[in-house]
């Protein structure tokens, strides 16, 4: 990880199910209840990807 970025709560995160992001060059994400078990890793550009489809669903 960047030694600027920080995980933060994503606002797609509810109270049972919450996972943390940590968005730069490449975006983090990890469960919040069990950071212990790493993170996934995405260029910057798929995550915004992701999102716009995820946006394209709800």
């Amino acid at each position: 990880m960047h030694s600027s970025q920080r995980f933060h709560k994503s606002s797609y995160s509810d109270r049972n199910n919450c996972v943390e992001v940590a968005e730069g060059h490449e975006t983090l994400v990890r469960d919040t209840q069990h950071r212990e078990a790493g993170h996934l890793s995405f260029p910057a550009s798929e995550w915004v990807t992701l999102l716009g489809a995820a946006r394209r669903q709800a």
